[in-house]
């Protein structure tokens, strides 16, 4: 019983009538969700699990490993043909070698702890929530020689930008330690956790994972080719003014960019675009748990830009696919001009200079949201606000995670005995 004497974090649903809690039952790595609610009829139970406290989440009341993984959609069938076993001709190598020197780096205990396998599960078990029992390897715990062969690993995927806004993002968590010091031990800047699934090859598949509050980072790679998404990026506050972390500032050129895009509409272009007039709650759909998203398209259709509007979409888009190391980021863009046609950009809220608001950029290959959220962590009123961004990236029909590349990989070399490993 002492367990239950351990403090309780809860966290309320946007409206004010549940509370999530999410707990890690002993002996298994699957995360389940309860609830209870507070007004109204109930509608389940709160569970409070022994271990360790306050692990918490506001997303799907299930187990997220319920339903088989299929990816986001957008009426449940996955879109065929969009992915493919290629050559894209840029080299892999610093991935590799940096992910192994990293590797080399930790302990054997560490390892153990860190290593999964290439199709485990584990890659679907993140969350952007700061209370939330991760697996691997933290920087936290990590000796200074070990953090930098992290970083190094982080640096051989991302391009400068995505790691300066990855590092930025954990320098602003630890900022808010700074905030609110009655809860710094809830927060940091090291608190996050690097797994590895697979081993680093250059033909065979593998890849890591970031797992922290505000980020997460998945990188798949097979071969030359690279997917990295999901991708969540997040922040509140969004700049430091003060303290130890002065100057860190995330999601400008996302902000301006959306903006930009949306005050070069039409008139009629823009009724299309705007799904919704008022920005009163969190909007973004994407983010953990919601791997198989069933979303349609909204807004408007990319076919009915002009080409300055275009030229506006595709950078907007590029400020996302930007975080990735240049080479893949130039591959990933071809992939998105392929679709520009089908390419669906949609808005909530105002367009005003103090305006809180939303956007999406969905089409079949890439699923873009930016969103003004509620405040959770620092105090102000309960409406959305520019102090609180989240961000999500994700590859759409089947290819988060490279599940699509690592599926047709597997059928490829089903049965070939000198390939290396069972399918």
């Amino acid at each position: 019983m002492d367990s239950f004497r351990k403090p309780i974090y809860l966290e309320r649903s946007v409206d004010g009538s549940s509370v999530y809690k999410v707990a890690t039952m002993p002996g298994l790595r699957a995360r389940f969700l309860w609830s209870i609610t507070l007004v109204g009829v109930s509608v389940g139970i709160l569970l409070l699990a022994p271990g360790r406290p306050g692990t918490t989440l506001r997303a799907q009341q299930q187990d997220p490993l319920a339903e088989p993984f299929k990816g986001v959609t957008t009426d449940g069938t996955v879109r065929p043909g969009l992915f493919s076993l290629r050559s894209t001709g840029v080299t892999t190598a610093p991935l590799r070698t940096s992910t192994e020197a990293f590797l080399a780096a930790l302990t054997e205990e560490q390892r153990k702890r860190t290593v999964f396998p290439v199709d485990d599960n584990e890659w679907r078990l993140w969350n952007n929530v700061h209370r939330y029992n991760r697996q691997g390897v933290s920087f936290e715990e990590m000796t200074e020689s070990q953090r930098e062969a992290g970083f190094g690993l982080m640096r051989a995927a991302l391009s400068e930008k995505g790691f300066r806004t990855a590092r930025d993002i954990m320098r602003l968590n630890g900022h808010l330690g700074e905030l609110l010091p009655e809860r710094a031990a809830e927060y940091g800047e090291f608190p996050y956790f690097l797994t590895v699934m697979g081993t680093p090859s250059a033909t065979e598949p593998w890849g890591w994972q970031l797992d922290g509050h505000h980020l997460i980072v998945n990188t798949f790679v097979l071969g030359d080719q690279l997917v990295m998404s999901p991708v969540f990026m997040g922040s509140e506050p969004v700049v430091a003014t003060s303290g130890k972390y002065a100057g860190a500032r995330v999601f400008d050129a996302e902000e301006a960019r959306g903006l930009a895009l949306m005050r070069a509409l039409r008139p009629d272009q823009r009724s299309k675009a705007v799904i919704e007039t008022e920005k009163v709650r969190n909007n973004a759909m994407a983010q953990a748990f919601r791997d198989n998203l069933v979303l349609d398209y909204a807004g408007l259709r990319g076919n009915a830009l002009d080409e300055a509007q275009r030229r506006l979409l595709l950078a907007l888009i590029g400020e996302y696919v930007g975080h990735m190391r240049d080479g893949h980021a130039a591959v990933r863009m071809d992939e998105v001009r392929q679709h520009l046609d089908e390419t669906y950009f949609a808005w909530i809220g105002g367009s005003g200079p103090d305006d809180a608001f939303y956007y999406r950029v969905q089409s079949p290959v890439i699923l873009i949201e930016f969103d003004h959220q509620l405040p959770v962590a620092l105090p102000g009123p309960r409406v959305p606000g520019r102090i609180h961004i989240h961000t999500v990236v994700r590859t759409p029909n089947g290819n988060d995670y490279g599940k699509d590349l690592l599926r047709q990989h597997y059928e490829r070399h089903r049965g070939d005995a000198a390939h290396g490993h069972a399918h």
